[in-house]
């Protein structure tokens, strides 16, 4: 798909669900308004209890006064990387996510200026940064080990920009190229193990 044609292709597939239900939390996929456009993601800070040190969209929990789930979305990116809600040109949202902790998630989509002035939040954000929505089209899905008490599982990540991509984030983003560029990026939920392909190769030598 030709870069120019991205953003017309967003704008013209996206819309809002018109059944609206209320998400415990909700994130902001927003994406530069440009030829070569860009994701907006962050990482997270290694002192937070949730998640902490993984790549993820600005977003957060739904607070008591939260009356929608774009609402959600503009408060949390907001407060996260001082991303000005009258910046964002909302132009749809994507299927309702559950996180590894049972939570329901809803993805906001929205534009925003290829020049923006962002400020992480220190105490949840450590990094802010940008990654060419052609290249994570195009990224294979690599094996990223999560250990657990009794054994380790290898899940499908992205590699860009030198973080790791994976999980809910990376399943929103292939909910993404689905629903707004009707590309379907193959995504696995469990690969083997990188010796499982080593082995592999050295048995075809």
């Amino acid at each position: 798909m030709d870069d120019h044609s991205l953003i017309q292709s967003l704008q013209q597939r996206l819309r809002f669900s018109t059944r609206v239900k209320s998400a415990q939390a909700a994130v902001l996929i927003a994406i530069t308004n440009e030829s070569n456009p860009k994701v907006l993601l962050t990482r997270r800070s290694l002192y937070l209890s949730n998640h902490a040190g993984e790549v993820s969209f600005p977003g957060g929990k739904r607070d008591p006064q939260d009356t929608s789930n774009i609402v959600v979305a503009l408060r949390e990116a907001y407060e996260e990387t001082a991303l000005n809600p009258f910046d964002v040109q909302l132009i749809g949202d994507l299927p309702m996510q559950k996180a590894r902790n049972g939570m329901l998630v809803k993805p906001v989509v929205g534009l925003i200026p290829p020049e923006v002035n962002l400020i992480a939040q220190p105490s949840e954000i450590d990094r802010i940064f940008f990654s060419s929505l052609v290249s994570l089209i195009h990224a294979p899905p690599i094996p990223y080990e999560v250990r657990y008490a009794h054994q380790s599982l290898y899940f499908p990540s992205m590699r860009v920009e030198n973080e790791i991509v994976w999980g809910l984030t990376a399943r929103m983003l292939v909910s993404l190229f689905q629903y707004g560029l009707n590309y379907q990026k193959e995504w696995p939920f469990l690969l083997n193990s990188p010796a499982f392909y080593s082995n592999k190769i050295q048995r075809g030598k």
